[in-house]
């Protein structure tokens, strides 16, 4: 993303972090940061309706290694569909995923850019959630990860839409309609590349954690530009 954006990212999310600020700060720090990804992926989409070269639609593969490599699939498919992108979850080896994503180059981006910062923050997240008496450590994880996901996805469809209504009502060509040309095109991507994939069930998780996981998932910083290395890969989230 251009260098201004991402340096007013960085500043907010230093406002938020700091110590002596408060709780209501803090939200309303994160949700301008948040607000600035969602309007950037809107501008880049308007753009693109009148310079196509400048965001063209491409697609890249994301390693996703154990230990619990099928939950970052999920938390990966979760941004992905809410900042318009596709994804295929594809098994590379025992207890290991790759998810080939497809999208216009702003939104995998954005999409590759919040995952790796939200694999650190729920890396932070568990190692400061005890496992409770009686609860399988895997399985609470599991669920804490689900819970995490399901807000964060649900956080960011909120921004995407408010971004998109904004952008409609200044006077832009119809945001549902650019979008909704975008879309389509990514799905046909996908189905060139992979015609015959079949929707993955959904999964039963038997932990307790979930609920802990919601909370810090609507606490998450989503627009984090810092990266600890490489995507699915990040220090502390193990077993």
């Amino acid at each position: 993303m251009p260098d201004v954006i991402l340096d007013k990212v960085r500043k907010l999310l230093a406002k938020a972090e700091d110590p002596g600020c408060t709780a209501q700060e803090a939200a309303a720090f994160m949700a301008k940061a948040t607000d600035l990804i969602a309007r950037y992926g809107v501008d880049r989409a308007l753009l693109a309706t009148r310079e196509p070269g400048t965001d063209p639609i491409g697609d890249r593969v994301v390693e996703l290694p154990p230990p619990y490599a099928l939950d970052k699939a999920g938390l990966l498919a979760g941004v992905a569909t809410a900042l318009r992108c596709r994804s295929v979850r594809r098994r590379s080896g025992p207890g290991r995923f790759t998810m080939h994503l497809f999208g216009f180059t702003s939104d995998l981006d954005r999409a590759e850019l919040l995952f790796t910062s939200l694999l650190v923050q729920a890396a932070h997240g568990l190692a400061g959630t005890p496992v409770p008496a009686g609860e399988h450590p895997a399985a609470f994880r599991r669920s804490w990860l689900a819970g995490f996901t399901a807000a964060v996805a649900h956080r960011l469809r909120q921004a995407e839409a408010t971004a998109a209504t904004t952008a409609a009502g200044s006077g832009a060509p119809s945001m549902a309609l650019v979008l909704a040309d975008r879309s389509g095109r990514v799905e046909q991507r996908l189905t060139e590349a992979y015609p015959h994939t079949v929707l993955a069930g959904a999964r039963r998780l038997a932990g307790g954690g979930r609920g802990l996981g919601v909370v810090a998932g609507r606490r998450a910083d989503l627009g984090d530009p810092r990266l600890d290395g490489p995507a699915g890969t990040v220090p502390g989230l193990t077993g």
